[in-house]
């Protein structure tokens, strides 16, 4: 009854990685069920949360053959009811569902909520997964069972039911701690994390994630999402917990630093947060080359900030000095508009020194002309409207 099994695992410890061979060798001497070809599939993909990069080769092939195995196994086998679980665990990470599909249904021990809910998830019919699947408390069924089944409640409902999939994504990690599952559930709870505002939850989660899964294979995958989840919300324009953001920053390669830090200065500007403005514009001019856009683009983030401020002058000179060739063509009409702000807050007041009636108020100000303006110089009016507001209490 075993052997076709047995056979199958002496075959796969010829070609597996050392993780999935020691995985394996322990059971191989008894008996092997396919539980325990699972077992092998994840201690490989765990390899991967690892940065083990021949386990990222391998494991494709590694669940082609556990497929073949499951259908050589005698029907006898899914009547063990972790061999049911393994069938559910096997699709749910990575299996293919037409293998699945083909073994006896009437003789697998296993909730049918949980395998047709797993079947519909990797088969695309998200709706009818979610259906299955929305009742199911991970943390009531065996702990392996449990955390795959939760990480894809998280996958599920992250649009429909953000708090939901936040819950069942910590459930995840706590079920499966230091495996591919844990590692995979930092990446999606990040991003959710973020779009929730929750900055000490996002902190605490970017932390886990560089303490156990820096060397990832997926790494680029969460700092990606962790880039989305800070630059996508308001989490950056605190400048209380600036000094944070900088060293959640310094994990990151210098050029996606550079990139983040230009994106956080842009964004506190039009939101009005000088003070992260400034800060971040002149974390980029440390981290930027001379006479590149990047630096260009850090010296407009941080004159405005200070012309707009304390610094008046010197901000001033600061956006004057720039070199506007470098520019991308949206921040140019954005420096022209500033520009003519922080000279209209200086400007004096027509008639002022003339002893000018109260009952008769002074001219308007002169403004940009953009009545003839270009689709650019549109986006510079909409943005010297966002400035105004912004600067309106700091005209004398």
């Amino acid at each position: 009854m075993i052997g076709p099994l047995l056979s199958a695992v002496l075959l796969l410890l010829m070609v597996l990685p050392l993780t999935a061979a020691r995985a394996i060798a322990e059971p191989a001497s008894a008996s092997v069920e396919p539980y325990e070809l699972v077992r092998a599939l994840q201690a490989v993909q765990d390899g991967i949360a690892n940065g083990d990069t021949a386990a990222h080769g391998s494991h494709i092939a590694l669940i082609r053959q556990i497929g073949e195995k499951f259908l050589a196994a005698d029907a006898s086998v899914w009547s063990n009811p972790q061999n049911g679980q393994a069938v559910v665990i096997y699709l749910l990470s990575g299996g293919a569902p037409q293998i699945v599909r083909k073994l006896p249904r009437d003789k697998l021990n296993v909730d049918e909520r949980l395998l047709n809910g797993a079947l519909a998830y990797v088969e695309g019919r998200q709706d009818e997964a979610r259906e299955l699947l929305k009742d199911v408390k991970p943390r009531t069924i065996p702990s392996g069972l449990g955390g795959q089944v939760a990480l894809v409640q998280g996958a599920l409902f992250a649009r429909s039911e953000a708090s939901l999939a936040i819950e069942r994504l910590d459930d995840a990690r706590l079920l499966l701690p230091g495996t591919l599952v844990e590692e995979a559930a930092l990446r999606r709870e990040i991003l959710l994390v973020g779009q929730a505002e929750d900055f000490d939850k996002f902190e605490f989660l970017t932390l886990a994630y560089i303490r156990h899964y820096r060397n990832s294979i997926y790494a680029g995958d969460f700092w990606q999402r962790f880039s989305s989840g800070l630059t996508q919300s308001s989490l950056a324009l605190d400048d209380r917990r600036f000094a944070r953001i900088g060293t959640l920053l310094e994990q990151i390669d210098r050029a996606s630093r550079l990139k983040l830090y230009l994106v956080i200065a842009r964004a506190a500007m039009l939101r009005g947060r000088l003070a992260v403005t400034r800060l971040a514009g002149e974390r980029a001019l440390t981290l930027s080359a001379d006479a590149t856009a990047d630096r260009e683009r850090a010296h407009l983030f941080r004159g405005v900030s200070r012309a707009l401020t304390d610094e008046y002058d010197g901000g001033l000179a600061e956006l004057k000095a720039l070199d506007r060739s470098k520019l991308p063509e949206r921040d140019a009409p954005f420096l022209n508009a500033t520009i003519q702000l922080a000279l209209d807050v200086r400007k004096p007041i027509a008639g002022a020194s003339a002893g000018a009636t109260a009952d008769k108020p002074p001219p308007t100000p002169a403004r940009l002309d953009l009545a003839s303006s270009t689709s650019t110089l549109a986006r510079g009016r909409k943005q010297l409207g966002e400035l105004e507001l912004l600067t309106k209490d700091r005209r004398p």
